[in-house]
Parts: C-alpha cells; sequence; structure tokens
C-alpha cells in the first residue's frame, strides 16, 4: 500500500487510476533491449515470442535461477487448455479486498477519466496483440472472478494470441472452455466479480511467489507459469536450442538399444561419442542459422 501510495502523486493525467509514468517504468525496467509502448512497457519483438513458443519451463528455469531470478516461477493452476502454450507481454493489474472510502475515490477518479463498466473492463479495454493480461485477485475464488466468457471472449479477441493469468477466479467456465485462448486460474465460481476494487494498473504485482512486472513475457506450459525479465529472452531462446539439439541426439541414441542411461546422460562419456555429438551439435547450430 505504501508503494501504491508513492504512485499517487506521479499520476496526474495518466490514463489509467494508478500506474507506472512513462519516466518510471523506463527506469524500472531499464535493462529492456526491445521497443517500448508508449507508455514506456517493454515491447518484446512478436519474432522473439513466436520461438518461445516450443520451450519449455524447465529451459526458463535454467537461465532464470543462474541469473538470479529464482522468484519468477508459480505453479497449482487450474489451465483451460493444457496443450495450449501461453506467451505474450504482461499486462499487469492489482486488486484488493474493497474498501468504501477508497472505493468511491478509484470509482469517482475512473468515471471522471471516462472509464465504462466495471473495474475488470477498464483493464480489458487496454488489452492490444500478444499482451497476457495478469492480475492479483489476491487468490480470491469466491466473488473473485476477473471474468466471464463475455469478457473472457474480448480478451482472446482483443489479445489474438495472448491470453490471461488470474490469481483469483473466472466463472461462466462452460462457456469459456470452448474459447481457443490460454488461461491460468486459481478456480472457478457462479458469482459475479465483488468485495474487491481495482488499485494499479501496470505496476509490480505479486502473483503468488513471483513478482511481475509490466511488459514480463509471461510463458506458460502444462506445468505453470514464468514470468521472464524482457533482457533475458535471448539468452534463454539460444540456450534452449542447444537442449533441443542435445535431447535429439541423445534420445535417438536410446532408442538404438545400445547404450545404457549412464552411457550418454547427461552427456556421452565415451571420446567417440562425445565428439559425434559435439560435430551432430555444430551441424545442426549451422542448419538452424541458415533458416534465419
Amino acid at each position: 500500500m505504501r508503494f501504491l501510495l508513492l504512485l499517487c502523486g506521479a499520476i496526474g493525467a495518466q490514463a489509467q487510476i494508478f500506474t507506472f509514468s512513462k519516466e518510471q517504468m523506463i527506469k524500472y525496467t531499464s535493462q529492456n533491449p526491445f521497443e517500448r509502448f508508449e507508455d514506456g512497457r517493454p515491447k518484446a519483438p512478436d519474432a522473439l515470442l513466436e520461438k518461445m513458443r516450443g520451450l519449455s519451463v524447465e529451459e526458463v528455469w535454467g537461465v532464470l535461477s543462474r541469473k538470479g531470478f529464482p522468484n519468477q516461477y508459480e505453479g497449482n493452476w487450474r489451465i483451460l487448455h493444457p496443450g495450449k502454450k501461453l506467451v505474450g507481454r504482461a499486462v499487469t493489474a492489482q486488486f484488493m479486498p474493497a474498501r468504501g472510502d477508497l472505493n468511491e475515490v478509484i470509482a469517482a477518479d475512473g468515471k471522471a477519466k471516462g472509464y465504462r463498466g466495471g473495474q475488470n473492463q477498464w483493464v480489458i479495454d487496454m488489452l492490444r496483440p500478444g499482451d497476457v493480461v495478469v492480475v492479483d485477485l489476491f487468490g480470491k475464488i469466491e466473488a473473485g472472478t476477473f471474468v466471464g466468457d463475455n469478457l473472457a471472449t474480448a480478451i482472446q479477441a482483443a489479445t489474438r494470441n495472448g491470453g490471461m493469468v488470474i490469481d483469483g477466479a473466472i466463472r461462466d467456465l462452460e462457456g469459456i472452455y470452448p474459447i481457443d485462448m490460454a488461461a491460468y486460474f486459481r478456480g472457478a465460481h457462479p458469482a459475479a466479480l465483488g468485495g474487491a476494487m481495482l488499485t494499479g494498473v501496470n505496476i509490480p504485482i505479486r502473483v503468488g511467489n513471483t513478482t511481475v512486472m509490466p511488459g514480463d513475457i509471461v510463458f506458460g506450459d502444462r506445468t505453470g507459469v514464468y514470468f521472464i525479465p524482457p533482457h533475458l529472452a535471448e539468452e534463454i531462446v539460444r540456450r534452449a536450442e542447444v537442449t533441443h539439439i542435445h535431447d535429439e541426439w541423445t534420445k535417438s541414441k536410446f532408442q538404438t538399444g545400445k547404450y545404457k542411461s549412464t552411457d550418454l546422460y547427461s552427456s556421452p562419456h565415451d571420446p567417440a561419442l562425445r565428439k559425434e555429438y559435439e560435430e551432430y551439435l555444430k551441424k545442426k547450430l549451422a542448419e538452424r542459422e541458415g533458416r534465419k
């Protein structure tokens, strides 16, 4: 809450209730190597996001843990479509338990700025192609429902290949299930959103054991969700290419039935096999570089 109050003085004419100014966004995401949206949010390239769809959370884990980012993974989700990868740029939203006096100010401020609908819609109307809306609803299930099927459809239409991560609930799950969109949430409940108020948009938020920044690359698979600082994304992709080639070669050798696990994994011990692998790796990397 103290952080929230510090932000209030810098909001002025901003289009959100509580948010980073452009200058603050650039300051707190200063290692971002890519373009930015007009509000300063990091804009990882679409081509890079597409490459990341071939990764696994284990490959992401390997780089982030070595780089001193041990708190960027969160599991224990309900997943709308477990076989569908989630990759996109984070738009963050923070909710808190409703408090009458503060919520009155938030509602009046939103009305003065021309916002319409519920406070969840204020966030949804900001979304762009490639975005993933990441919502801190403090794990609320009953009446912690960020969207039903209509607003989930609005998110799918706005983000196209993006999606949503809701540290709270959704409603109308039967209606949401057919939507071709990646979604992670804690639970489902029939009640509409209530007892919560929007206190921040595109600021740092907490989701479970993670800290999420606006513009983080959101990566989700069957295991869980990673929130990746943009400046580490290219290294993750490069290292993953080597891992994929290593696994391809190792599995092909195991499938011959000639080798024990310790002969090949995690690396070949025999000098001739090691040389064979290194030549295979060099060839495959050259082929991939030629296709770029």
